[in-house]
């Protein structure tokens, strides 16, 4: 499904975190990652990159999950207008890009998550529906909110 900023989201079945599948999910963030041109080396080689911490099977359900190019992960059950600032801040946010959304929504109140470049709403850059995740960026991002609207 292509997004209205012309970026595509990919669906994910609600069972995708069954037993056996964090190899699946392991295996497409490592994906998104190497496209990135960021794939971790052997470790202990000299040229390793950082390790990647989590993946999409970490985000909390309830939660819309943000990774950075680098892996790290920054998550949010409620919008935030500021990210940098706000009642949970995101250490990276205005340092490193986003490049990956996992919107793990639960609430029948709310059909997506709508990100946004700058604080307090401003700057729409895309949204992504309830259960969906894929790439975003690299984009650097400072808010998002839940949104009762198809995106």
């Amino acid at each position: 499904m292509a997004l209205d900023n012309g970026r595509r989201a990919i669906p994910i079945p609600a069972d995708i975190h069954g037993k056996g599948n964090d190899l699946m999910i392991k295996s497409a963030m490592t994906a998104v990652l190497a496209a990135a041109g960021l794939a971790a080396a052997a470790p202990g080689s000299a040229a390793a990159a950082p390790a990647m911490p989590v993946a999409l099977a970490d985000c909390p359900a309830g939660n819309a999950c943000f990774y950075n190019d680098l892996g790290k992960m920054c998550n949010w059950s409620d919008a935030d207008p500021d990210w940098s600032s706000g009642a949970i801040r995101c250490s990276w946010a205005r340092t490193r890009p986003a490049v990956y959304v996992y919107n793990h929504g639960t609430s029948p109140a709310f059909t997506a998550v709508a990100f946004y470049r700058g604080t307090n709403y401003t700057s729409y850059d895309g949204c992504m529906g309830q259960g969906w995740e894929g790439s975003i960026g690299p984009v650097y991002l400072l808010s998002h909110k839940w949104i009762t609207t198809p995106c």
